[in-house]
């Protein structure tokens, strides 16, 4: 493998390439990968931070159960000195599926990172149980946007209408728009306004709340952004 093997420029790249390529079931189905990658990821602790964080990406992208050596793994990562590395291991942690994970998440949300509280609400959302409710409830008041629309969405994934006042706002182009500070990128196809409000939709979708149906039906006829409208109508379609 030469994510181990290889001279240090190449590493890195590697273990980039491997994140990627785990989007395949071909990939994910290889039996002995997951212990290579477990053990490439333990071995790389005084490696460039970009290995540990790729691979913990490609963990992350193996098929739930997670090997206990993983979750293991995953879980010393999150005193890593790197931050970026940190939140890749919290995003592995929260695509693992396992709920024994969740008490070592939730006291991350204290972080003075937001770009850690994001992740963490991120993963808690996508875990299941209901020991992650009251910090989920918590992060619905955070001082940073990102992290209260994740945990809109995190509740509207758990049925949870508590973020319901959050979600309008995401519904909200103008709010969005005002809120949200990177630009759109035409040659890479990436809207973030449309973004957050697409993610918005496909919560208040999943929750079938009529109460949102009107700003819905004004995104599905009047947005400007195609992908949009169409997430709208999609919408429209599930609360029925």
């Amino acid at each position: 493998m030469e994510i181990q093997n290889g001279g240090s420029s190449r590493r890195w790249p590697a273990a980039y390439e491997l994140s990627r390529l785990m989007n395949d079931p071909a990939v994910r189905a290889d039996r002995s990968l997951a212990p290579a990658l477990v053990k490439a990821f333990d071995s790389a602790r005084e490696d460039d931070p970009r290995v540990r964080r790729y691979l913990a990406l490609a963990i992350g992208r193996l098929d739930p159960p997670l090997p206990a050596e993983a979750i293991n793994d995953l879980s010393a990562a999150l005193e890593d000195p790197d931050s970026e590395s940190r939140i890749s291991a919290i995003w592995a942690l929260g695509s693992s599926g396992d709920p024994s994970v969740v008490t070592r998440l939730v006291p991350l949300y204290a972080s003075g990172d937001a770009g850690i509280r994001k992740m963490v609400v991120y993963a808690l959302g996508a875990l299941p149980g209901d020991a992650q409710t009251a910090t989920l409830q918590k992060a619905l008041g955070d001082e940073v946007p990102d992290v209260r629309w994740n945990a809109a969405v995190a509740m509207a994934r758990h049925g949870s209408r508590d973020g319901i006042p959050v979600l309008r706002q995401m519904l909200d182009r103008a709010y969005v728009e005002q809120t949200v500070k990177r630009d759109a990128r035409a040659e890479d196809d990436q809207d973030p306004v449309a973004e957050v409000i697409i993610s918005g939709l496909r919560a208040v979708a999943s929750l079938k709340d009529v109460s949102l149906r009107t700003p819905v039906e004004e995104l599905s006829r009047q947005d400007r952004s195609l992908k949009v409208r169409q997430a709208a109508i999609e919408a429209l379609k599930e609360m029925g």
